[in-house]
């Protein structure tokens, strides 16, 4: 696949079919691709030929996506930065990349030293280009094409680089994911996360790839749940991509059901775990709709792994007490387990997961040093291949990945090595918990105990009843020194801007 072919044939074709909508601000494919065309001729003249990579930012208006097909097809990758990421990050950002100009879409960012296009120099650029776009200008298919900026452990964030294969290897799959490619041509697709965050690029990219309308919602609307709810009903949404938490989040609300949607046809879920009690109230809410976990990396493009987790499958893991698999392997890509030795371990037994094959990271951008240490060449029948060390605990059976958290995660409790996300997995099985996060108490820079955050139904019960019931019905699945110290009853889980549980903010309630 070549997306940007993708989009000039759909604007060749549904030229009048909606690309982008988020509230009143509209773009169609015609307008996405003549626009684009006509940035990217401003960019390939007016900036020099070394290809620094552009900083866009702002929000959900459409035409960020305008800037996203500018920079690429002038040649030049693009790093997203959402207006919801702290000031000071930001500029950590810009001063790593040093662009020779900003695209500000939205909102009252300073980028003093800049030089800044806002969305009105942007349609002024637009409006009055006469050159006319060469297509050879464009990225090549080895050229990054995206970095985005996630977390470092230095403090500052570092830019994973994608190039136009790894995301076009990534299509061919994705846009199979649930249903065929031809049933999601010109459906609704819903975005929920920021283009800041990769798991976006499972809902704009694909949604672009099948000719579909992407419906973005807004952080401000994110917040409000009966204008969430309309949007959602207005939209006649046919493909959800979201992290479980938001689901989560939505389902609290009896109303969401598939009386509000009745077309959707496909949950997509990745970012994080997505747990059998959300399932459960999926199929009961929407029995129409199928349920595809995935799991990935930024580091291997959104996602490497699929499978539909049916009423049938979610039964047999729920009488196992497990957790849900993440799937099987996408054509390209090769699953391994790794020992702490390097060694390659046999079926059932938990190791590192290794990510191998054709959407792999090039590495992170002006990081050698973090690239040598994440990031190996290897060769598997005779192909060479990039791999990527995730940090990430799993297994294999039967073909099919099953993810136990972060090795990082693992916390040291009076001897005791504990995976936190085991102890929130285990009180997702009691029926009266819906979402659990545990954190570690920490001083002297040991841990010295563990919280848990519950929500669920308490009934009639006090907290401290609540949490005496909670303890001793933990003490029948889990080793007493796994179950949490103190457990604290909240009515939601804070989700940060990418729409995970936020356990920084959680932490600073300890």
């Amino acid at each position: 696949m070549n997306i940007l072919e993708n989009i000039k044939y759909y604007a060749a074709t549904s030229e009048s079919r909606i690309a982008i909508k988020s509230g009143d601000s509209v773009l169609t494919y015609k307008q996405l691709e003549e626009y684009s065309n006509r940035l990217a001729a401003w960019i390939n003249r007016n900036l020099s030929s070394n290809k620094v990579p552009i900083v866009v930012y702002g929000h959900k208006n459409p035409y960020i996506v305008v800037c996203f097909l500018a920079c690429v097809k002038s040649g030049r990758a693009y790093c997203p930065q959402d207006i919801s990421i702290p000031d000071t990050r930001v500029m950590d950002t810009a001063e790593c990349v040093n662009p020779e100009v900003i695209f500000k879409v939205e909102g009252d960012m300073d980028f003093d030293g800049y030089n800044v296009k806002n969305l009105d120099s942007i349609k002024k650029i637009i409006e009055e280009e006469q050159e006319e776009y060469c297509p050879k200008w464009a990225t090549k298919p080895e050229d990054v094409y995206y970095i985005l900026f996630t977390s470092g452990s230095t403090g500052k964030p570092k830019g994973v680089k994608i190039t136009f294969d790894c995301l076009n290897n990534y299509l061919d799959w994705s846009v199979n994911l649930g249903s065929s490619k031809q049933d999601k041509e010109g459906k609704n697709f819903v975005n929920q996360a920021p283009f800041s965050f990769d798991l976006s690029v499972m809902d704009l990219y694909t949604s672009l790839a099948c000719g579909g309308t992407l419906h973005t919602m807004t952080k401000k609307m994110q917040e409000d749940y009966n204008a969430m709810f309309e949007h959602f009903k207005q939209s006649d949404i046919n493909v959800w991509v979201s992290t479980p938490s938001f689901a989560d989040m939505c389902l609290s609300d009896r109303k969401f059901s598939g009386e509000l949607i009745p077309n959707l046809e496909v949950f997509l879920f990745c970012g994080e775990v997505l747990t059998t009690a959300t399932v459960s109230k999926l199929h009961q809410r929407f029995p129409k709709a199928k349920v595809i976990n995935t799991y990935g990396p930024t580091e291997s493009t959104v996602a490497v792994t699929d499978v539909e987790i049916t009423p049938e499958l979610l039964e047999n893991i729920m009488s196992q007490g497990k957790s849900l698999p993440v799937g099987h392997e996408k054509k390209g890509t090769i699953i391994e387990i790794h020992g702490e030795q390097g060694e390659i371990l046999e079926e059932g037994q938990q190791g590192e997961i290794i990510i191998i094959g054709d959407t792999v990271s090039t590495g992170y951008y002006k990081r050698d040093d973090l690239t040598k240490k994440a990031f190996f060449q290897c060769e598997r029948n005779g192909i060479k291949y990039r791999a990527y060390h995730t940090g990430d605990a799993g297994y294999l059976k039967e073909g099919q990945l099953f993810y136990n958290g972060r090795i990082d995660l693992q916390v040291k409790l009076h001897g005791y090595r504990i995976e936190v996300e085991d102890i929130e997995n285990n009180m997702l099985r009691l029926p009266q918990i819906s979402h659990a996060v545990v954190l570690p108490n920490m001083k002297d820079g040991k841990v010295k105990s563990l919280t848990a955050f519950v929500t669920g139904d308490k009934g009639e019960k006090s907290d401290l009843e609540f949490s005496r019931q909670i303890k001793t019905e933990l003490k029948e699945i889990l080793p007493a020194y796994m179950v949490p110290k103190k457990i604290k009853y909240v009515d939601n889980i804070p989700m940060n801007s990418n729409g995970k549980a936020d356990r920084k903010y959680l932490g600073g309630l300890l």
